[in-house]
């Protein structure tokens, strides 16, 4: 539901505002289906063409039909586009057929998922379940809900299916021409697909520059894999939400008071962890103290860009890989210990030819909202304990997670 989609040929501004348009949608905002799953339910993840977002992907139907799925923490809705399609956004796979899938099942209005989605009990002329979804970028998804089979892998190449899944049968959108049919909703609660499955998933992924990386991946259920440290998790307004105590710069924490990161009794603030989100976004003293940290690190060694279309990035003349080589690694600190320690390739990305930006920015609205977006993540297995209320980060390669 908080899902905000990034079309492949934007510009710096234009991704900067869809990272700007999800991020104000999560401070705004700041079941009954029999699931049958062995402990090993698992997708191959792969980074998008257009380095902004990773996708999972898995089969729907019987017969079952591959699509690909944005991979959203900060929502908790499944939802592809289907035929019959009154508007429908490119997408790399063929449009969806209910009609030719044994397994499929409508949702009639009466299914206490609809109430869960849908408390004013909207419903078309056949008594089905309506679902609409808004998104300040522009993005609409509108259907119809039902019930339908996924099929997932598991490790020894097999298959695990999971029954009776809710999803949306998006039908009348607009989004973009891109590689995903809709958003699998890995958030909390309600509909959200992996509270499902004994509400624990991990997600491994690498470098968003890569799309042909083929070991990044997510774990559903039981088969998680958590290591590393570990810090509490918080749900509150349907959305994830960590303890930020500090930011370092090379092992150096700066002087930024810990209550910055932290939600406020009246719901403002505090710092939401959102895998849809490319970007990263800081509470304004705490951008402040990173930006001025990094500028100085920069002085003398490459150009400062003034002219930007956003006036509080950092964006500077130059190559990362040639350019940046040693530079020192920014980390957010959670409680319990656990850090997000960001190199050069989660912390800046590239706009354009000979031009790189932070890949953090000041948080934009009132609320002070922090959110640590998929770019911060990247080089980790993020692993997600809804029974134990933790995430916990492990630095690995993924290719180590094999087996």
């Amino acid at each position: 539901m908080l899902q905000s989609k990034i079309h492949s040929h934007q510009t710096r501004s234009s991704r900067f505002k869809t990272s700007l348009n999800r991020f104000i949608i999560l401070a705004e905002k700041s079941n009954n289906s029999h699931i049958a799953a062995t402990d090993d339910t698992r997708a191959d993840v792969f980074a998008e063409d257009s380095s902004t977002q990773f996708m999972a992907n898995f089969s729907f139907g019987d017969p079952a039909v591959a699509h690909l799925l944005t991979m959203d923490t900060g929502s908790n809705l499944l939802w592809i586009q289907c035929l019959p399609c009154t508007k429908c956004f490119g997408q790399s796979s063929p449009l969806f057929d209910p009609s030719k899938s044994s397994t499929f099942t409508a949702l009639p209005c009466s299914s206490p998922s609809c109430t869960v989605l849908q408390p004013e009990h909207k419903y078309d002329l056949s008594d089905n379940c309506k679902f609409s979804h808004g998104y300040l970028d522009g993005t609409l998804a509108n259907g119809l809900l039902g019930t339908e089979m996924l099929t997932f892998e598991t490790s020894d190449d097999g298959l695990s299916t999971i029954n009776d899944v809710v999803f949306g049968r998006a039908h009348n959108n607009d989004g973009f021409n891109g590689q995903p049919s809709g958003i699998l909703g890995l958030g909390p609660p309600n509909l959200s697909l992996a509270t499902k499955l004994a509400s624990k998933f991990s997600y491994c992924i690498a470098n968003i520059r890569d799309p042909n990386y083929s070991y990044n991946q997510l774990i559903l259920g039981d088969g998680e894999k958590f290591e590393g440290d570990s810090t509490p998790l918080e749900v509150f307004n349907e959305l994830y939400y960590l303890n930020l105590e500090y930011i370092s710069v090379g092992g150096k924490k700066l002087d930024i008071d810990p209550e910055t990161f932290r939600r406020k009794p009246s719901g403002d603030g505090g710092t939401v962890i959102d895998s849809g989100m490319t970007l990263s976004f800081v509470a304004k003293a705490g951008y402040e103290a990173l930006s001025g940290e990094v500028e100085k690190l920069m002085d003398g060694f490459v150009k400062r860009v003034m002219e930007t279309d956003i006036p509080t990035a950092l964006c500077y003349k130059g190559v990362i890989s040639r350019d940046l080589v040693g530079f020192l690694e920014v980390s957010f600190g959670f409680s319990g210990g656990a850090e997000l320690s960001m190199g050069t390739e989660s912390l800046f990305e590239e706009y354009g030819e000979g031009e790189f930006c932070m890949a953090v920015h000041e948080s934009m609205s009132k609320s002070d909202l922090t959110v640590v977006g998929i770019m911060a993540q990247q080089g980790y297995n993020v692993a997600y304990d809804g029974v134990g209320m933790t995430v916990s980060f492990q630095s690995i390669d993924c290719q180590l997670l094999e087996g």
